[in-house]
């Protein structure tokens, strides 16, 4: 019974499309290639895997993810847009191919729930879980921090708010101490005392400014320093 009961869960997340590897379109396609190439050089302890949060770390907060991690031979593999299976498709497709990084930061579900056609809030979960299995797969040793899901729309009622709560209520069973998963929630560190965002952090309520990526650079160090000296 036990192993007909695992099997109709691993079917059921299966039929999640965030647990489903899909590429996107040519010119992700080819960005996800030259990822593939930085990653054949081998030279990584430190991978990020995610969507435009991540992306946005090359633009203007450069300077502050160089000074947080850049002792840490960082890779940043994050694309704008992407969902969970789209990051799944790329880890399966090469991008951790020529590295074991130390540890692998992971914030990636947002879009899930926020684009159109958004999902449930079970298919971003099963997605996380999928990738962190992946980067498991191919590279036992790393250890995953894994986010849960910034904070999004202006204020606490927002209904992504809600949705937002019950993904990283999952994901924080991941948790293992960090033997293999450390699970990290630091989206109050985003909110005012009333629990609304504001513009100076999220300008649009959900992407970050430079001082809301010095608020994450902070808010992982400790975290971090302990995955990658372990």
């Amino acid at each position: 019974m036990r192993i007909l009961s695992a099997l109709v869960v691993l079917a059921c997340a299966q039929e999640l499309p965030g647990a489903k590897p899909v590429p996107k379109d040519a010119n992700w396609v080819k960005r996800h290639e030259g990822f593939v190439a930085e990653a054949k050089k081998g030279e990584c302890d430190l991978l990020f895997l995610g969507d435009s949060i991540t992306d946005g770390w090359r633009a203007k907060p450069k300077a502050i993810f160089d000074a947080a991690f850049g002792r840490y031979r960082p890779l940043n593999f994050g694309i704008s847009g992407d969902r969970t299976q789209h990051v799944l498709w790329r880890i399966q497709n090469g991008e951790m191919e020529g590295i074991k990084p130390k540890a692998a930061v992971v914030m990636i579900g947002t879009n899930n729930i926020g684009q159109k056609d958004p999902e449930k809030a079970e298919s971003a979960i099963e997605g996380v879980k999928a990738i962190v299995a992946e980067i498991h797969k191919r590279s036992a040793g790393t250890r995953v921090l894994l986010l849960g899901v910034f904070p999004r729309g202006e204020k606490p009622d927002h209904p992504h708010r809600a949705v937002i709560r019950e993904i990283n209520a999952a994901l924080a069973k991941l948790d293992d101490g960090g033997k293999t998963v450390r699970f990290l929630e630091i989206g109050e560190k985003f909110l005012q005392p009333d629990g609304s965002i504001a513009k100076e952090i999220m300008p649009d309520f959900l992407h970050l400014s430079e001082k809301g990526y010095q608020i994450w650079a902070d808010a992982i160090k400790e975290a971090l320093a302990s995955l990658m000296e372990a």
